[in-house]
């Protein structure tokens, strides 16, 4: 079996009565050799291809099994804590929440890297901690947008912890919403 194409000859010759006409035979191709061809091809670009692998970061996360006497306190100092609020807002204060909540600032995804470099350069390294408080209005693309901001700025120590009600009712005052009564979360 081969791939023959079979074409008529053109004679060439005389025309006109008395010259026979050559029978015409059918053009067949074989199309076998290419579908083999053709399989082997996706065969061997499906197995060169490298699959994409997913893309993450590595999380250091503490141990459990740490004495209280062993666990790390943050210092008020070196503390940074950032608040997430609804549609993408964001709230943080340096060190501890006054009680009048003066330190209590607003911003946005693309201010607070500036706001988290400035406290990196002016924070030994040891010290700073940036404590990521997400409440309940946020969602989770905001919280993975904090962990990405902690890789940009190069921030060694951040938690994600529990946002205090305290804190909750300062977002909700800042977005105009009502404050849920004490006792609730």
């Amino acid at each position: 079996m081969g791939a023959d194409v079979s074409a008529p000859d053109s004679g060439g010759g005389k025309k006109g009565p008395g010259v026979k006409k050559q029978a015409r035979k059918d053009t067949k191709v074989d199309m076998t050799p290419m579908v083999d061809l053709g399989f082997l091809l996706i065969t061997f670009f499906v197995f060169t291809t490298t699959m994409s692998t997913p893309k993450a970061f590595k999380l250091n996360v503490p141990d459990d099994s740490a004495k209280d006497e062993e666990k790390n306190e943050a210092k008020a100092s070196g503390a940074f804590t950032v608040l997430l609020g609804k549609q993408d807002h964001v709230y943080y204060y340096e060190g501890q929440l006054l009680p009048d909540g003066s330190n209590f600032k607003s911003s946005n995804f693309k201010a607070i890297r500036n706001e988290i470099l400035k406290k990196k350069a002016n924070t030994p390294e040891k010290d700073l901690v940036v404590i990521i408080k997400p409440n309940e209005e946020s969602n989770y693309k905001n919280v993975v947008d904090m962990l990405d901001e902690m890789q940009i700025a190069v921030i060694k120590k951040y938690a994600i912890v529990d946002i205090s009600e305290g804190e909750n009712a300062l977002i909700k005052i800042t977005e105009g919403g009502s404050v849920p009564p004490s006792g609730g979360k």
